[in-house]
């Protein structure tokens, strides 16, 4: 069959192109939410997946120093002198620092969007200064504890806002938590953006029936 100029295609007319774009558009919109839950997802399970790689040289470091990195771990070895301070950057510096592990890796959190939580760890660490600088440990940090610790005390955390509160963003609502016993937990926050524990207490309250005693 021979095709006329009245078979040929024409091509889309501006409407039809206008109508495909708004379908596109509006599939996009349909998708992103699913994969921003999707990218929360993968970010959660990195940190977790690095809270028990850490946890592994804690219990080592406990052999060696009887608890985890501390001042006191800092004043009896002259490698770990200058590795303490106010963050948990300066006191997860010990590992480095220690020998422990050769890599900034494990450290890493997806802790939220400011423009240092975007820095990726580039595996210099041969200062105190380069080590773990600024967002490239996500974690935050209870010091002066050991295995032999209340076994549901949290040693690691991930994304804090400060000493007791989360970031609510990176995980979705949700917080990471490594704790003294090598578990590593997830928990809801609340709207005031603490943990929240399966028996209604949050992470950080004290008193009867806490891990804090």
């Amino acid at each position: 069959m021979k095709l006329t100029k009245k078979h040929m295609s024409k091509g889309f007319t501006l409407v039809e192109l206008l109508v495909v774009i708004a379908i596109i558009a509006a599939l996009a919109a349909m998708a992103t939410p699913v994969i921003m839950k999707q990218k929360k997802k993968a970010d959660m399970t990195t940190a977790t997946n690095n809270a028990k790689q850490i946890f592994l040289l804690m219990v080592e470091f406990d052999d060696d120093f009887g608890g985890f990195p501390s001042d006191d771990s800092a004043a009896a070895d002259a490698d770990l002198t200058s590795y303490t301070g106010t963050f948990s950057n300066d006191y997860l510096g010990q590992f480095l620092a220690g020998g422990y592990v050769q890599s900034e890796e494990i450290f890493f959190a997806k802790a939220g969007s400011v423009s240092y939580a975007k820095k990726k760890p580039d595996n210099v660490y041969n200062t105190q200064g380069k080590t773990l600088e600024a967002g490239e440990c996500g974690f935050g940090y209870v010091k002066d504890q050991s295995t032999s610790g209340n076994s549901g005390i949290p040693i690691l955390m991930s994304p804090m806002e400060d000493k007791s509160k989360f970031k609510e963003d990176p995980y979705g609502g949700k917080a990471v938590v490594l704790r003294i016993d090598g578990s590593v937990q997830t928990f809801r926050l609340s709207k005031t953006f603490e943990a929240k524990l399966p028996s209604g207490k949050t992470l950080f309250d004290t008193g009867p029936e806490t891990v804090w005693g």
